[in-house]
């Protein structure tokens, strides 16, 4: 068994936590900056294939307490390097340091990296690797002198799904709009609108939920190139991806931008995310938004910090047209301290959040209950 960290954005752990657990993992640890869990190579792969709002899946493969760099020389050795890395493995060591008395982050990256190659010299006999394969990027962390050394399976980031391949201005990460959907507890078959859609990462992220699409199908993981990782796992956990794939889930999924260029990505995005038939786009004025369909979900990302100059008159604007839809919820990401004030409504809870390195907030602005049917539901 593995110790195994899913990493995610500050704010985000206990959605990244609640994921693992509907997994199927019991025993699941949230800490800052992620969530952490126990598993076998099928985890890992299961992990990487289906997390929506993780970063990175890491190996944690040691742990222990360093305030001299001899300690942290020979903690780092007494991971089993050798029945790790082959001889030919590109080993790539990353750092950070948050309050440890080794606070030079690039002598620990050294150090760390002779430590490994020292134990690569034993079994192989020889000075110089070529590190013509695969690569095993490693990390050294040290929060108040506790190093943590972990290795990551994931390689490009989770956020990269594998079907934007063109990007339009100040994208929304993956992650982060998942991250949005599961905070609101929007449910498939409920209408959901996106009146500032861009490129059509909410639609489409919603509509992978909807489907039950594993957000990880069309991408590659650095582990399925390491040979102490069970290769078996990987056709087997995307097998039961693919098997739980539900193409024909019933959708009501809009989303809506005045760029018809930024609409054009977002349709050709869907296509390659494989939700095409369930996700409608529509090039049309936030101002314009009207329904007849009663209990529905707005949740958006619009324009702000740099991107827009007027924001102020579009809040307003904002709160005068979500208003009308009087049964509905909205959930909107903004950076602005006086989103509140000017959209005209305190909002029934808020949550910090960072999009793209900025501060925000996710206002949550709760709709009333629908009625239940006959059945209770």
């Amino acid at each position: 068994m593995y110790d195994i960290i899913a990493t995610s954005a500050f704010g985000v752990e206990s959605v990244t936590a609640r994921e693992l657990k509907n997994l199927g993992y019991e025993d699941v640890r949230v800490f800052s900056g992620g969530a952490e869990f126990k598993g076998s190579a099928i985890d890992i792969a299961r992990a990487n294939i289906w997390l929506r709002t993780a970063d990175r899946v890491l190996l944690k493969l040691t742990e222990f307490r360093a305030d001299t760099f001899e300690q942290l020389f020979e903690g780092v050795r007494t991971v089993p390097w050798t029945d790790i890395l082959p001889e030919d493995a590109f080993v790539h060591v990353t750092g950070s340091c948050v309050r440890s008395v080794l606070h030079s982050v690039p002598a620990c990256q050294a150090i760390a990296k002779k430590a490994i190659l020292e134990k690569l010299k034993e079994k192989y006999a020889r000075e110089v690797f070529s590190e013509a394969g695969a690569e095993y990027r490693i990390n050294i962390s040290l929060l108040k002198d506790i190093v943590t050394v972990t290795m990551d399976t994931s390689g490009r980031g989770l956020h990269k799904r594998g079907y934007r391949r063109l990007a339009g201005a100040a994208p929304l990460k993956e992650t982060l709009a998942c991250a949005m959907l599961l905070l609101s507890y929007w449910k498939d078959g409920r209408t959901l609108v996106d009146p500032f859609c861009g490129s059509g990462t909410i639609p489409i992220e919603a509509a992978m939920i909807a489907s039950n699409r594993a957000p990880g199908m069309k991408r590659g993981f650095a582990a399925e190139n390491w040979g102490f990782i069970d290769s078996a796992a990987w056709p087997e956990a995307r097998r039961e991806a693919a098997d739980k794939f539900d193409e024909n889930a019933y959708t009501d999924i809009c989303g809506s931008d005045i760029d018809s260029s930024a609409l054009q990505l977002a349709a050709l995005h869907a296509e390659d995310a494989g939700v095409d038939a369930m996700v409608r786009f529509s090039c049309r004025d936030f101002k314009t938004l009207r329904s007849d369909k009663q209990y529905g979900f707005i949740i958006t990302n619009p324009p702000y910090g740099q991107r827009l100059d007027s924001s102020a008159e579009m809040y307003r604007e904002m709160g005068r047209v979500f208003s009308k839809l009087d049964t509905w919820s909205y959930y909107v990401i903004c950076d602005s301290p006086d989103f509140e004030k000017l959209f005209g409504r305190k909002a029934d809870k808020r949550r910090k959040l960072y999009n793209g390195g900025i501060e925000c907030q996710y206002y949550q602005f709760f709709g009333p209950k629908p009625p239940k049917n006959r059945d209770g539901n």
